[in-house]
């Protein structure tokens, strides 16, 4: 159990960390909302991932899947991470307007 929360919370830094760099501009994000940030993009990349059927649902991953899944993983927090600048933050996706 507490492997999984562990594991949760690095892929959740790994992909938040990720994701704020591949939008440009400073980013105040405690280090906390960036790991909800790559959990919630997770979440999001997992849903669309499973409505366009690129992902078969049982329980063992290839490398192709496990990729795909990595790169829905990190465009999920992409689209979240400019949602919350556009919508909470009030400001335009590269800075301040």
């Amino acid at each position: 159990m507490l492997g999984a929360i562990l594991s949760l919370i690095v892929s959740g830094l790994i992909i938040g960390l990720l994701a704020r760099f591949a939008v440009p501009g400073k980013d105040p994000l405690k280090l906390w909302q960036t790991i909800l940030l790559g959990i919630a993009g997770s979440l999001l990349g997992g849903l669309i991932a499973g409505l366009f059927g690129v992902l078969d649902g049982d329980d063992t991953l290839t490398a192709g899947e496990a990729t795909t899944s990595f790169l829905f993983a990190l465009a999920g927090a992409v689209v979240l991470l400019i949602l919350y600048r556009k919508l909470v933050q009030k400001r335009s996706v590269t800075g301040p307007s």
